[in-house]
């Protein structure tokens, strides 16, 4: 190796040597710097390595984001607007509770299905005369009702200023008669009675005399039923 052998000089022979080995440590060094280039300064720079603006020291990112992106960049649906399935109001079901119950068509007039009043005609007159008054009976219900109206029931009394009784119909002379009758809505039934013009107390047992001059009151009735009181002069 040390001692080459040839025909030519031996200067010959170590020049060819000294450029191989010129040679081989140039290929070996430009493959070390490319390898070193390759693998430090040659590589771009990482994502978790960059330096802020400020020339801060590179903040790492955490390794969770480099895998699950971040949720700002998620978008998420917005929800349909929800439509009301609700049936809409109307009137109301029908109760289950009975109607309540309202005078029967046919039946007995109560006192509150039916008025008295009394009417004096006329309103006025002079003592010792016999003026006529008149008992009023009217179905005020919207339907027909049976009522009795016997004379025995039926009473017309006369009251001075201070309410002292005066006179009434049955004291002296009572009727007695037997009528019932079917009254329609609005039908009235007018019963006369007619004063003798003189005082009298219930069974007919005081002395009579003529009230003198003066305003009165008439009342009416029809056995449980009263009229409002009638006003009545005597001159």
């Amino acid at each position: 190796m040390l001692h080459p052998v040839g025909p030519l000089p031996t200067a010959v022979y170590w020049r060819r040597r000294l450029l191989v080995l010129v040679g081989l440590v140039g290929v070996l060094g430009g493959g070390g710097w490319l390898g070193i280039a390759v693998a430090t300064g040659g590589a771009p720079p990482s994502d978790t390595q960059v330096a802020g603006a400020t020339g801060e020291a590179p903040v790492p990112t955490p390794a969770l984001e480099q895998v699950v992106p971040s949720l700002a960049a998620v978008q998420v649906p917005t929800p349909a607007p929800v439509t009301s399935t609700a049936a809409p109001a109307g009137p109301s079901a029908p109760s289950s509770q009975p109607p309540p119950a309202g005078p029967v068509s046919g039946g007995a007039c109560s006192d509150e299905m039916i008025t008295v009043a009394v009417r004096p005609t006329p309103p006025s007159a002079a003592v010792g005369t016999k003026p006529t008054f008149d008992l009023v009976v009217t179905n005020v219900s919207p339907v027909a009702c049976v009522r009795t109206l016997d004379k025995g029931l039926q009473e017309i009394v006369l009251l001075d200023g201070l309410g002292n009784r005066i006179w009434g119909s049955n004291d002296c002379f009572p009727e007695a008669s037997s009528d019932q009758r079917t009254l329609q809505p609005g039908e009235a039934v007018v019963f006369p009675v007619l004063w003798s013009g003189l005082s009298s107390a219930p069974g007919c047992t005081a002395a009579r005399s003529a009230p003198g001059p003066g305003s009165y009151v008439l009342r009416g009735r029809l056995d449980t039923e009263a009229s409002a009181d009638a006003p009545f002069t005597l001159t």
